[in-house]
């Protein structure tokens, strides 16, 4: 079985005592990547038309809260300059939603290859099953960038 993988799920004993098992990871399908990544595009997309045609788009409650940028904050603007075909302004309004829209392109590119045939490409192994690494490695990344946007006007 190409890819797969097994993770500890919980697996009730005999007495209702939660003892661990395991069960062999789906692998990866993908399709079901690009479908998701459809999605998240169209989503992402319908928010920017609707800020290009009305001014509208989605206030950021941390901003709202707090004063200062999250990691997404500008993410709306990046769109509505995507849109204008204006990468510039899209790298000043928010360079960490640039990068990761970049990377998604990339996934699209590799999981549609794959989809039609061609080589599957997969991380290191050390990360392979692993979301949880991904998702740390994300979010220190981003609480970095927020960190850095917010003070570097002070410095």
């Amino acid at each position: 079985m190409r890819g797969s993988a097994a993770v500890a799920v919980p697996a009730s004993g005999d007495n209702g005592v939660v003892s661990a098992g395991t069960l062999p990871a789906r692998d990866f399908d993908a399709r079901h990547g690009l479908r998701s990544l459809t999605a998240f595009g169209g989503a992402g997309l319908g928010l920017s038309v609707v800020a290009a045609t009305t001014g509208l788009g989605v206030p950021c409650p941390w901003r709202s809260l707090t004063g200062t940028l999250c990691p997404l904050c500008g993410g709306t603007h990046v769109g509505v300059a995507l849109l204008h075909g204006d990468l510039a302004a899209a790298w000043a309004a928010n360079q960490f939603v640039v990068v990761g829209l970049a990377g998604l392109v990339v996934l699209a590119l590799l999981w549609t290859i794959e989809a039609l045939g061609g080589p599957g490409v997969r991380p290191p192994r050390v990360l392979r099953g692993r979301p949880d690494r991904w998702w740390l490695a994300v979010g220190a990344i981003a609480v970095l960038f927020a960190l850095w946007r917010n003070l570097a006007p002070l410095a």
